[in-house]
């Protein structure tokens, strides 16, 4: 396939960002020019005709038949026709319609708490009424409560009526008239090629007519499990436009120009790849130079890299990044470090500048920090700095991509928690590099991708793993102890003491308000320091805190100035105290696995034993959730990340595992990638024929599938 003109990184991050402005907007004020129907349908994100096609019912109500009053049993969802016998207001004990049908086999009642004085008139004695509902059994004989009620004799629709997901103020009956009226007018022809494709199989417009309509005598099972025909076909289809976009990805990053990094720029005792490696205090783990040669053979080729380098936590990505950033630096470019905290950043950079500052010192080089928060002096002289050159490699937040940081010459972009910033960030990161050409791009993540997301969501990205703790890390002993033991943990955090060591305490998310979690943290703050008691010193961070008050309170944990540490979950990723021995976590019951896990690796950092205590509290049924016990399960079972990932992703789903990776909301809404596996290897087989043979239709069946969604990928 020829390869495509691609826009310039400062384009493509245009391009993102009006990818993003194209996705339905919440709802604008009155008089904004879309009526209220029009408004709640844009944010369903209901635009195209095909968005309508697509958009499946969540479940179907049978209205296909009529049954017998005698016939049905407690709990059924039935529809009958019956004669109204009885029809009343009644006050106690409170205002309630009431009324009762007759169908010749049996009476039931109807009651009505909320009703208009049509409804009234629609249920006079006398009237003959067709009423759908669920049935309930009781001392007053049958009874639906809010029932659907039409006057009877109408014809019956031959198919299942469809219930699709809604918003406020959008009622089932015009969200089916919408979706009907797309579903008619969207283009449906074939885009796979019939020689290369679905032989045999459900066409796409069969699928959707079917799976928005079934006929009756369909199987409900296989309609919720998904595995009637045309759901496989439907799922088939979406998982190869997913392909198709991740390759298509791939191939125009492949048409892209990157500045070639030669090895070394100088002898090589004397680069400063050798230096870093003679300076620090440890040996590289074979995980470590692998992962190192991956990247550097990434470096020497004039095509961008694209690599997320992933590891559990602990497993030295941030040395890893140091020698790619001097293998960079060795070649006369910059390098990039942005991470998505100043806590995490200041972590980065303490490390870094330990050990580069003393080495690009003698080249009349520097390590620069960039951060937000930074007061307007130092924040010109760190710019002035990039922009020179003289800033080798620049370490910061968000603000390494202000529009006001200009880089001389960018080479290599370090992004950490890759999954904690948006799309457009990550562009505007890489549109900093001059010229034509693009950086190469290395992201970091402390939550393994298991092999069906990497196949799947980053089949454009080259992964790299680290597999191997670095020697000297002590295993964690993970406890469940529920709340009303709490005076235990208390003893632990003395003894813990007693022999020097420190403890993390991390306080529950609330709700989403930092207020109301602030607020936790300092109660939770005062009442430990009481109960410990003097001269145990307890400090408190949190995320509202001014950033030198933030930099004071690590400091003082670092030194063993303070001995427990009452956090938000700020800690969460980047925080290393080897003295730190014990992480107590309180709700941990809320918070969510992979959470948990960057938690409990604040821990178990030097020498001593570690362990960490997950305090739960069961509900008032007296045990916690079904998902929140799964969650607390795999934490006291396995300390393996890649594992604790696999069972996240059985947990949440890819959608919610991947957060917002790319928009927001997850590009794969009806295939399941723990059981469509067979589908998915499909897919990744056809998409790179259909790509090079019938390039026309596989961009096709990207913009009907993807639509804006497809510049997410790119990034």
């Amino acid at each position: 396939m020829p390869a495509k003109k691609t826009p310039s990184p400062a384009k493509a991050a245009t391009a993102a960002n009006a990818a993003i402005a194209a996705v339905p907007a919440p709802a604008g004020p009155p008089g904004s020019g879309l009526s209220l129907v029009q408004r709640a349908l844009r944010k369903l994100g209901l635009v195209r005709d095909i968005d309508f096609a697509l958009y499946l019912p969540m479940r179907y109500e049978d209205e296909t038949r009529i049954v017998r009053l005698a016939d049905t049993r407690d709990g059924d969802m039935a529809q009958v026709e019956g004669v109204v016998t009885e029809c009343e207001v009644v006050y106690r004990p409170r205002r309630q319609l009431i009324a009762t049908i007759d169908d010749g086999s049996d009476t039931c009642q109807l009651r009505f708490f909320n009703f208009y004085p049509s409804q009234q008139k629609q249920l006079a004695v006398g009237a003959s009424v067709r009423v759908r509902g669920e049935m309930r059994g009781g001392f007053v004989g049958r009874q639906i409560m809010h029932p659907t009620v039409k006057a009877a004799g109408t014809a019956l629709p031959n198919a299942l009526t469809p219930v699709y997901s809604t918003v406020a103020g959008l009622a089932q009956p015009v969200l089916r008239r919408e979706v009907r009226s797309g579903l008619a007018r969207a283009v449906l022809d074939e885009t796979i090629p019939v020689q290369i494709g679905l032989r045999g199989a459900w066409d796409l417009r069969a699928s959707l007519s079917f799976l928005h309509y079934p006929t009756p005598d369909v199987s409900i099972a296989a309609l919720e499990d998904h595995s009637h025909p045309a759901w496989q076909r439907i799922k088939a289809e979406e998982l190869l436009a997913q392909q198709l976009s991740q390759l298509q990805a791939r191939l125009e990053r492949a048409a892209q120009r990157a500045p070639v990094l030669p090895s070394t720029a100088e002898p090589v005792a004397t680069s400063l790849h050798a230096q870093l490696l003679a300076v620090l205090p440890f040996g590289l783990t074979g995980a470590q130079q692998r992962v190192g040669e991956e990247i550097t053979a990434d470096l020497h080729r004039a095509i961008p890299m694209h690599r997320l380098l992933q590891g559990d936590v602990g497993s030295g990505k941030t040395v890893v990044a140091a020698l790619a950033a001097a293998r960079c630096i060795d070649a006369g470019f910059q390098c990039a470090l942005m991470a998505p905290t100043e806590i995490l950043a200041g972590q980065h950079f303490g490390k870094l500048v330990g050990w580069l500052d003393p080495l690009l010192a003698a080249r009349g080089q520097r390590v620069a920090w960039l951060t937000g928060s930074q007061k307007k002096k130092e924040r010109d002289e760190m710019s002035a700095a990039v922009e020179s050159g003289q800033a080798a490699l620049v370490i910061g937040t968000h603000a390494v991509i202000s529009e006001k940081v200009r880089f001389k010459n960018l080479a290599l972009a370090i992004i950490d928690e890759q999954h904690r910033f948006g799309v457009a960030q990550r562009l505007a990161l890489r549109g900093k590099a001059v010229g034509d050409l693009e950086p190469h791009l290395l992201m970091m993540s402390a939550t393994p991708i298991p092999r069906t997301l990497a196949m799947s969501y980053y089949a454009d990205l080259d992964v790299s793993t680290l597999d191997e703790l670095p020697p000297g890390r002590t295993p964690i002993v993970t406890k469940l102890v529920a709340d009303h033991r709490r005076d235990e943990v208390i003893d632990r955090i003395h003894s813990q003491i007693a022999q020097g060591r420190q403890v993390y305490w991390v306080c529950p998310l609330i709700e989403e308000s930092e207020a109301v979690d602030l607020r936790n943290a300092t109660e939770t703050r005062e009442e430990l320091a009481g109960t410990l008691g003097e001269p145990i010193q307890v400090g408190l961070l949190h995320s509202r805190m001014p950033t030198a008050e933030k930099q004071a309170v690590m400091a003082a944990f670092t030194a063993n100035e303070i001995q427990v540490l009452v956090s938000t979950t700020v800690i969460e990723v980047g925080v290393d105290v080897p003295n730190a021995s014990l992480m107590v976590i309180e709700h941990a019951e809320r918070f969510g696995l992979s959470q948990l896990h960057q938690l409990r690796g604040r821990v178990g950092r030097g020498a001593a034993a570690s362990a960490c205590v997950l305090l739960y509290a069961p509900g008032d049924s007296g045990r916690v959730g079904e998902a929140a016990r799964a969650r607390l399960k795999a934490m006291a079972e396995t300390g393996d990340g890649f594992e604790i990932a696999r069972r996240d992703l059985e947990i949440r789903g890819p959608g919610e595992f991947l957060g917002a990776r790319q928009s927001g909301a997850p590009l794969l809404r009806f295939a399941d990638l723990a059981t469509d596996t067979l589908l998915l290897d499909w897919a990744r087989e056809l998409a790179p024929v259909m790509l090079e043979k019938h390039p026309e239709l596989a961009q096709r069946h990207i913009d009907r599938w993807l639509g804006t969604k497809a510049e997410y990928l790119k990034a």
